[in-house]
């Protein structure tokens, strides 16, 4: 299987296509929780940088779109306790997008990140991976879940 849409691309898609459900779809709204959204916002913005950071450190690639030049198999930090930290950032990042519409049906743009990034970016990621590392690999995948 071959990557073809960033990542960063998918939320964006996802993130504009929960804006038009707020702003098209009557049904299922809200009071923004913005405080709420800020906060989870922040939290997703550091989990990007710390996961980003570590990449560097280990001198491997961050391009999600290229993970068979993994030079490193990073396993600590963020790292240590989910698979797919940046993933995970940009969920939440997305759950802050809806908590900001305060539009229930956002959520659904959520799922539909999880699916997509599921099928069509972490499974060839981990395929290579495996390739990549083998058996260090599985047993790092073995004992760290993908998301939390």
């Amino acid at each position: 299987m071959k990557l073809r849409i960033p990542p960063p691309i998918v939320t964006a898609l996802c993130a504009a296509l929960m804006w038009a459900t707020g702003r098209f779809v009557a049904l299922g709204v809200f009071a923004p929780q913005r405080g709420l959204a800020i906060a989870i916002l922040t939290v997703a913005l550091a989990l990007m940088l710390a996961a980003a950071m570590q990449f560097v450190r280990a001198r491997t690639t961050i391009n999600p779109m290229r993970p068979e030049r993994s030079s490193h198999l990073v396993t600590t930090g963020v790292f240590a306790w989910s698979r797919n930290p940046i993933y995970l950032a940009d969920l939440l990042a997305l759950v802050a997008v809806a908590l900001w519409i305060g539009h229930l049906f956002a959520f659904a743009g959520c799922a539909l990140f999880v699916a997509w990034i599921n099928r069509y970016q972490i499974a060839p990621e981990e395929a290579a991976l495996s390739k990549r590392f083998g058996d260090d690999y599985r047993r790092y995948r073995d004992r760290v879940r993908r998301w939390i």
